[in-house]
């Protein structure tokens, strides 16, 4: 196996190179955490199962009672990653999401309220705090005593998380920060607030901050009436010349903006589990109910259309929880750029989840309508997961223009050797020959290991072929569209997701292929129906890929642009029947 934790598999891919050693083998528990993590899940399933009335009721109420909160501090929930020394149980990357996951099959708000708290809340205190920060938050932190919030989104910052307006001065040894937050979960519950303020000078812009709600001018708004997760506590936090402590400053000053974009790569996984818990229970609901519900004479699970949905729905559940294992292992393994398949997940994992409950209540009929029942609970809850953490449109620019960015660098560096090329032709045809022989092999498939799989079970061949060709699809579009756009594909955001989509589905395609191979290395008793999963979902990336690359030169964007001026213009729909 590598030991170069600095290479991206995504990155790497957008060249036509398949570092296939960062994917396989398909990452582990180690067997101290699996004891642990399976004995908490035990306890947890045990506490949650038959509270189903009780959510349903706290759903409606908009609020979780107290007695509760105690519950989760009580069983740990507030203590997931913190390390043992501190009083929490230290899970790593892939126990934590699993444990998330395990929550999300019971409910959301559940669900939302220790992750939100374990995900971005305290995690930057795990990931830049000082020993002195750790020894006096985490033993607070861990028993739940302090409840924690991530505080970045303000009324006129969302995904453009550089334009806030919350503001830290400097004041002798301290700082005096004003502003206000806004839909911050945990807001009305937390008592410890990791805080980004716009903070000037040589430093930098922005630098993130430990605020205490025990702090003078720490204050918050009114519950907010939401869509779903309604009994998580969502709320503003408003910062009136509150004084922090030079001591309370969370990384460097000025770097907060790294500090930020760290906490949300690092804590994706946790959102990830969550949505895997939540596509499973789906799957079980849909199941029981489709063999519950007679029609025309039989069962409806008998039905072609309705097998069609509830196997959709085991292919995208298992790609999807392959996608997030797979980079929680990269995450435990060590490996530092990793904010590529991070988005990947968070995207992806995030729109199985809505197809996948949205099937569910199809299924359910009628019943999937009622309150009565949890589908359009579901449905409600796993809406939001597509816009906070980084709205999905936003991470999708992410993608492909860190791609785009590695491209370009590899076409400047070209075109600036060439300057002598005269003056030195041997020089120049070798940098030539180099870069035509790289293209060559993206669009050919020959050119060394790099290019292909090496390491893979037979049985996977075809699904390899399949990935091989998408990265070359992949490496070929990422050149196309910049030699096509240029400095502008910046706004070219058609293209841009395109060649996102791609990437998503190749990286979960790599997820799938590397669990399938581990699972043929183990003997799994499962393994002919995972080869069933794989043969499936490799097509669809087939059919995906192949139509995203073909539309690089051949779609309606423009029409569809001119369409949009148009209901811009006139703020609304132009044509009507009467």
């Amino acid at each position: 196996m590598t030991t170069n934790k600095k290479i991206s598999f995504m990155r790497s891919l957008c060249m036509g190179i398949i570092e296939e050693d960062v994917i396989l083998p398909f990452p582990t528990l180690n067997a101290g955490e699996k004891e642990t993590l399976t004995s908490m899940i035990d306890s947890i399933n045990g506490w949650l199962k038959g509270k189903d009335q009780e959510f349903r009721k706290w759903d409606r109420q908009g609020e979780m009672p107290a007695e509760f909160l105690q519950e989760m501090r009580e069983l740990g929930l507030f203590s997931l990653i913190i390390p043992e020394e501190h009083g929490g149980l230290g899970f790593h990357s892939a126990a934590y999401s699993r444990m998330v996951q395990e929550i999300a099959k019971h409910d959301g708000s559940v669900a939302i309220t220790a992750g939100a708290h374990s995900s971005i809340g305290m995690r930057g205190l795990l990931l830049f705090g000082t020993d002195d920060q750790k020894k006096k938050f985490y033993p607070k932190l861990a028993a739940g005593e302090m409840i924690a919030a991530f505080c970045l989104t303000e009324p006129g910052a969302g995904s453009d998380a550089a334009s806030i307006r919350t503001k830290a001065v400097k004041d002798g040894d301290s700082w005096v920060l004003n502003g206000e937050k806004l839909w911050i979960t945990n807001g009305g519950i937390a008592s410890f607030f990791t805080v980004f303020a716009k903070t000037e000078g040589p430093e930098g812009q922005m630098t993130a901050f430990i605020v205490t709600k025990d702090m003078a001018g720490v204050s918050c708004g009114p519950h907010e009436d939401k869509m779903g997760l309604r009994a998580s506590s969502t709320t503003t936090v408003s910062f009136d010349k509150v004084r922090i402590p030079k001591e309370n400053v969370l990384g460097e000053v000025g770097k907060g903006f790294k500090v930020a974009m760290k906490i949300l790569n690092s804590g994706r996984t946790g959102l990830g589990g969550g949505c895997v818990g939540a596509m499973k229970k789906c799957i079980e609901l849909a199941s029981k109910q489709a063999k519950q519900r007679v029609q025309f004479g039989q069962p409806i699970a008998e039905y072609g259309l309705i097998k069609q949905k509830i196997g959709h729905m085991v292919v995208e559940t298992y790609a999807a929880e392959s996608l997030v294992s797979l980079v929680s292992g990269l995450v435990d393994q060590g490996y530092e750029d990793y904010a590529v398949e991070a988005a990947i997940s968070k995207v992806f994992g995030t729109e199985c989840l809505w197809r996948t409950a949205d099937e569910a209540l199809q299924v359910a009929g009628g019943n999937g309508y009622m309150c009565e029942f949890p589908y359009e609970r579901v449905v409600r809850d796993s809406r939001v997961n597509r816009i906070f953490e980084g709205t999905n449109d936003i991470l999708r620019l992410f993608i492909a223009l860190t791609a785009m960015n590695d491209v370009g660098k590899q076409l400047k560096e070209l075109s600036s050797s060439l300057d002598g090329i005269f003056n030195d032709p041997i020089k120049g045809f070798g940098i030539l020959t180099d870069y035509a022989f790289k293209r060559m092999s993206q669009a050919t498939g020959v050119g060394g290991a790099k290019s292909a799989f090496t390491k893979l079970s037979p049985q996977l061949a075809g699904a390899a072929v399949i990935f091989e060709e998408g990265t070359r699809d992949l490496a070929l579009a990422a050149d196309r569209i910049l030699r096509k756009h240029g400095k502008a594909i910046i706004g070219k955001q058609f293209a841009t997701k395109r060649l996102a989509d791609i990437m998503i589905d190749l990286f979960a395609l790599g997820a799938v292929m590397s669990r399938v191979n581990s699972s043929i290395v183990a003997k799994s008793p499962t393994i002919a129906k995972e080869l069933e999963i794989l043969s499936v979902f490799s097509g669809q990336v087939r059919r995906r890929t192949k139509g995203n690359f073909g539309k690089i030169d051949d779609n309606d964007d423009e029409l569809i642009k001119s369409l949009a001026d148009e209901a811009l213009s006139k703020e609304g729909y132009s044509w009507d029947t009467l």
